[in-house]
């Protein structure tokens, strides 16, 4: 059972909300003064180490320069004892064991101790060893004379006393003492030569809280080597590594972390020999130092511990006399939030400022209950044509196959008027809400039943519900809309042809669900616009259509990077002359696995998906190419390319062929662009406008299939074109349908009246040939004259290329009709 916390640490209640935020407040202030005391206390504590590492360092020269005094001392013992200078005397005689006993006899007990830590020597003034008591002895004899030098400047002041002493041999530490023999008749020198190892660092530990590590290496960036340590191996050998990062010459306390201990460490160079260094490292363990202010420190935590407790107090009181009056108006604010609106707020005695809410949350349920509705409207309802929206039509439906169960049946049919977007643009929006109101009163005047609904779903698309319906009603119902339509509408003295494509899904072969319903009738929709069949019932190839499509736009995408595509040329000729002219670019795609996929299986789909910019652009420039080979051979030819609908649209186009232009060295002859009559009239602003910019660049256009679109006359005369091309279909029954022949000719003599030159395509016998140049064609495009071919093949046949004779052809008969 989960135990429910106190109000005041509840964030959910007023009193935690009170509470909370001063005990934050404070507790940010209380934490905020406890890092600023703990940093000035680790502040303090790195003052002190410093000031603890200065002095050991002072420290540490200072029994540098006592141990030399002492050893000193005892070497004057020595050379004033009168035994000592008759051994002095016979020292060339003895063993060094004899040297050395005789030595030790002389002492006492303290300086014996001494003698015993280091090695004593008799050199002459030439600083040749005459008797020692170790064999090394002649390697500390060699640096007398270094030694009277350095000491001479220690006397002077002009090096520090406590360096004076120090030598460096064969890769040990030495302290060398000497003091010369004055006795009469012998002369030379007495020197004790004592390896340092760690006893300066633990006398100075005996004194101090500090360590040390006297560390040497060979040259600049070698590897510093320990001689001598009061820490264990593993210690001294980090801090030995640790000391390669140590910038040289650099004499500011420093940071090492020793293990799991927090150090710092002072670096002192006690001799520089050539390339050999010697320094000691003085160590302070920052961690201890840090722990002695514990006590203040934990007097700092309990004062704020109890801060924090007193001020808690003193808000949760302070928040319970606030929350008590306004938890009186629980009960009414949960009616609330379960969203009972009707019964009113009862008003609460007390202070004025709880009166004042328990008034608002009455004036607030008012203005909820009354926007509640009007809300609703907004979400599930067509503002423009009163009907439900997307949101409500998916409510209707999942509400309607709730009610059926599994075993009934419904019917979603969606519907998407033709050429809205035209009609919206070249009337205005105004007209075009007027046209959507007059839909929607003709689709609910065509509902089978009371329990069936309308919704708008956007723009120009409606949807409708037929409850209990199955696929052959959902059929007669979209076949009644289409008959309908097939009457026009008056809409401010306008007539307005309607048209649309219809798409049926059925609950539950296609789905029990509103979404999925509604996106499949949209699919069979779309499926039926394309097709021009009116109505469709979904099918799962409709599925299957998309993804293939998802996968040919892929492929497509890298057949123009891949280098798949290929250029076609089909010649146009000149009808009257037998001359070639001209040829239209068509392009191919050769596929891995496909083959030579046809024009028709990509271009349809590029269209749609606006891919089919990258291809015209690909056209272009391989069109260019073209005209460019064939320029350098000396043939003059203009080639023409088609563009489509999202071609025109682009209103950066004009530019981006000027700009190939340009790569090729061509000028805007080179080219002839097709549009066809409906890219023109999907958007005719903005295609007129691109349509204008290219004329002036000199481009020559031509209007594509003309015959078979939408445009009128008049229309045509405002578009800057200068030639007509006319549409296969009628030239290919010219010759056994006269009507046929009338519409070629009225067509011709058109262009020719507007200033245009006319293009025939589908020329495929001799006879069409003749028949078109009697009529005054000027150019042709065909089979008889040559199918699209390779460009590569088609400069070879250019060359070989000559006009059929046609003097055996007669084209009276057609020409007679005409007449």
């Amino acid at each position: 059972m989960k135990l429910a916390l106190p109000a005041f640490l509840n964030l959910k209640r007023l009193e935690g909300r009170i509470v909370a935020p001063f005990l934050a407040l404070l507790a940010v202030v209380q934490l905020a003064s406890w890092f600023i005391t703990d940093a000035n206390i680790k502040n303090s504590t790195e003052l002190t180490v410093q000031a603890e590492l200065q002095t050991g360092q002072r420290m540490f020269e200072h029994l540098l320069v006592q141990d030399a005094q002492q050893r000193t001392a005892l070497l004057r013992q020595l050379e004033n004892n009168h035994g000592i200078r008759d051994v002095l005397a016979d020292a060339g005689s003895m063993s060094r064991e004899e040297f050395a006993e005789t030595l030790v006899s002389a002492l006492d007990s303290k300086n014996r101790t001494l003698l015993k830590a280091g090695l004593i020597a008799y050199a002459d003034s030439n600083a040749q060893v005459i008797a020692a008591t170790a064999p090394e002895a002649q390697d500390f004899a060699a640096l007398l004379p270094r030694l009277q030098t350095a000491m001479t400047q220690a006397s002077e002041g002009k090096a520090p006393a406590w360096q004076t002493n120090l030598a460096l041999v064969k890769g040990r530490a030495y302290q060398l003492v000497a003091v010369p023999v004055h006795a009469a008749g012998l002369g030379g020198w007495l020197l004790m030569a004592v390896d340092l190892q760690d006893e300066p660092l633990r006398e100075l530990q005996d004194l101090s809280q500090l360590h040390g590590v006297i560390l040497r290496r060979d040259q600049a960036q070698a590897a510093w080597q320990p001689l001598g340590s009061v820490l264990d191996i593993q210690h001294t050998v980090a801090v030995a590594q640790q000391m390669q990062d140590k910038p040289e010459g650099d004499s500011r306390p420093f940071g090492l972390q020793i293990g799991a201990e927090e150090m710092r460490g002072l670096y002192l160079p006690l001799l520089k020999e050539g390339s050999q260094e010697l320094v000691v490292v003085l160590l302070r363990s920052f961690d201890k130092a840090f722990l002695s202010f514990g006590l203040l420190r934990q007097t700092l935590a309990w004062l704020t511990l109890l801060g924090v407790a007193a001020f808690a107090l003193g808000s949760v009181l302070t928040a319970r006399r606030i929350s008590e009056p306004i938890s009186k108006l629980a009960d009414s604010v949960e009616r609330l939030g379960r969203g009972d609106y009707d019964t009113p707020v009862a008003p609460i005695k007390g202070a004025e400022e709880v009166s004042n809410l328990a008034r608002a949350f009455e004036a607030m349920r008012q203005g909820i209950h009354q926007r509640d509705t009007s809300l609703n409207d907004l979400a599930f309802k067509d503002q423009l044509t009163e009907l439900p929206n997307r949101a409500g039509f998916g409510l209707l439906v999942s509400n309607a196959l709730e009610r059926a169960g599994a075993a009934n049946s419904a019917a979603v049919l969606t519907l998407g008027l033709d050429r809205f977007k035209h009609v919206n643009d070249v009337q205005g929006h105004e007209f075009g809400d007027l046209l959507l109101r007059k839909v929607a009163k003709r689709l609910q005047a065509l509902l089978p039943g009371p329990e069936d609904a309308l919704a708008r779903l956007s723009g120009d698309e409606f949807a409708l519900l037929l409850r209990g319906a199955n696929e052959s009603s959902a059929l007669a119902l979209a076949d009644a809309i289409r008959r309908d339509f097939e009457n026009p509408l008056q809409i401010q003295d306008q007539t307005v042809d309607l048209s649309a494509g219809i798409g049926i899904a059925l609950a539950p072969q296609h789905g029990r669900e509103a979404k999925l319903l509604l996106a499949r009738a949209t699919l069979a929709m779309f499926d039926a616009k394309k097709r021009q069949s009116g109505s469709m019932v979904y099918s799962a190839k409709l599925d299957v259509g998309s993804q293939e499509s998802l996968s040919l736009l892929g492929e497509l995408r890298h057949a123009v990077e891949a280098g798949e595509l290929r250029l076609y040329l089909q010649p146009k000729v000149d009808l009257a002359r037998g001359r070639i002219l001209s040829a239209e670019a068509l392009v191919r795609w050769q596929h891995p696995e496909r083959g030579l996929v046809p024009p028709l299986h990509f271009i349809p789909f590029a269209e749609q998906s606006g891919f089919i910019r990258k291809l015209t652009t690909w056209v272009i420039a391989a069109s260019l190419r073209a005209w460019s080979q064939a320029r350098a051979q000396g043939v003059d030819l203009r080639i023409s390319v088609n563009l489509s609908t999202r071609d025109l649209l682009d209103q950066d186009l004009p530019g981006k062929i000027m700009s190939m232009l340009a790569t090729q060295g061509a000028s805007s002859q080179a080219l002839c662009l097709e549009i066809t009559e409906s890219a023109i009239m999907d958007d005719p602003q903005r295609a007129l406008s691109t349509l204008e910019q290219l004329s002036a660049l000199g481009f020559k256009l031509s209007i594509d299939d003309f015959g078979t679109g939408y445009s009128s006359l008049a229309y045509l005369k405002t578009l800057p074109v200068d030639e007509l091309k006319i549409d296969k279909s009628f030239v290919l029954a010219m010759e056994n349908d006269l009507g046929d022949a009338k519409i070629v000719h009225s067509t011709i003599e058109l262009a020719h009246n507007l200033g245009l030159s006319v293009v025939a395509e589908g020329v495929e016998t001799a006879k069409a040939w003749k028949i078109l140049a009697a009529l005054g064609c000027d150019e042709g495009q065909g089979y008889f004259i040559a199918k699209p071919m390779p460009e590569n093949q088609f400069l070879d046949w250019l060359r070989g290329w000559q006009a059929p004779d046609l003097s055996s052809e007669s084209a009276d008969t057609v020409l007679g009709g005409l007449s």
